[in-house]
């Protein structure tokens, strides 16, 4: 049976089983990772814009490159989806926003833990069940960043629904009028020692715990905000291009332990 939302099944991924998956926001970075770094690669499917790759790294490991679209219910939806065709480790591989000053752009943000103020989250799980991702990808991913002498920081994220008003943009968003309950949030999270912005993590960790998966997340950073709104757009490529490095050699660990 295809599934209606990822456009494939279970039987297109062939016989030998595909455990493991990379899952970008962008379409465009799933081809990326699968043109760059996998091997003879396969379309899975581009419906929905939620393109999907199956090859092979260097050692023969089969994977996925698959598409979450972006935000929690995008992601839950795919993310349930991939766990029916035999999906059983998921590393996000993202971009954010930093809210410390150290967090420099450029740099990866690796998540151990998030911060999560998701609706999707809560239909899945309650408020108060721990988003946490998986100790064992959570390692393999600092192993990997050390590795490969990659500038890295570990710690809790804030995952939100929303990029302008949920992450407090005001300057850069077409309504400069936000809730009481959001004014001053950036600021109240980082002196919680919360590390980014970002719009998946926190649902994938909680799907993680109640569908029984691995999931891990790895986010370059594109925006410092506690300088200002906007994505570094001269930063992106390399941000992502670190960000899916780590990822990848993470999975190599994760494969063969």
């Amino acid at each position: 049976m295809k599934y209606h939302h990822i456009g494939f099944s279970r039987t297109d991924l062939g016989r030998e089983p595909v455990k493991i998956a990379l899952l970008s926001g962008e379409p465009e970075r799933s081809h990326y990772i699968a043109q760059n770094y996998l091997q003879d690669v396969k379309l899975l499917s581009e419906y929905r814009g939620l393109h999907s790759y199956l090859g092979y790294l260097a050692n023969g490991i089969p994977i996925l490159a698959a598409t979450s679209g972006i935000g929690a219910p995008s992601l839950s939806i795919v993310v349930n989806e991939l766990i029916s065709v035999g999906i059983e480790k998921i590393i996000r591989v993202g971009t954010c926003g930093s809210i410390q000053p150290h967090v420099l752009v450029g740099n990866i943000v690796i998540s151990q833990a998030a911060l999560c103020r998701q609706g999707a989250a809560n239909e899945i799980a309650p408020l108060e069940y721990p988003a946490s991702a998986d100790p064992f990808i959570t390692v393999a991913l600092v192993e990997a960043a050390r590795d490969l002498t990659i500038n890295y920081h570990l710690g809790v994220t804030a995952s939100v629904d929303t990029f302008y008003e949920g992450q407090e943009r005001i300057a850069s968003s077409a309504n400069p009028h936000l809730l009481r309950k959001l004014k001053g949030i950036t600021e109240e999270y980082r002196n919680l020692g919360v590390l980014n912005y970002e719009m998946e993590a926190g649902t994938l960790f909680k799907m993680g715990g109640v569908y029984n998966f691995a999931a891990g997340c790895v986010c370059g950073v594109v925006a410092q905000r506690t300088v200002g709104e906007d994505i570094i757009l001269e930063n992106k490529h390399l941000a992502v291009e670190t960000a899916i490095k780590v990822a990848l050699r993470a999975a190599v660990t994760i494969f063969t332990d």
